[in-house]
């Protein structure tokens, strides 16, 4: 369970990392809100999921998380380059999390 938790404060990661790019420096007051509620929510799973997950472990993949998909929708949202040498590298982040989720017991 505490695996699951840890994916969720990936994903409100992704969320409050995107929302950065919509406050316009923090300027805009709906945008503003959700990222920083997105925020809250994510440190505060993190924090659940390290009760019982390694430290290291947990901000690892809860980084990796946040850093593949920040990526990905920059790609898709932005029209960030998506080229060979940017996405081998996402896939290494990728098998990083995975890694670690298979050398940790828990």
């Amino acid at each position: 369970m505490n695996w699951i938790i840890l994916i969720l404060a990936g994903i409100f990661e992704i969320g409050w990392a995107i929302g950065l790019k919509y406050t316009d420096g923090f300027t805009r007051l709906w945008p503003t809100v959700g990222t920083v509620l997105a925020m809250v929510i994510s440190l505060g799973l993190l924090g659940i999921a390290m009760k019982s997950l390694p430290v290291g472990t947990a901000y690892a993949v809860w980084v990796g998380v946040g850093a593949v998909g920040t990526a990905i929708l920059g790609i898709v949202l932005f029209g960030e380059p998506a080229n060979a040498g940017r996405l081998l590298s996402l896939a290494f982040i990728l098998a990083g999390i995975i890694g670690l989720k298979l050398a940790t017991p828990a």
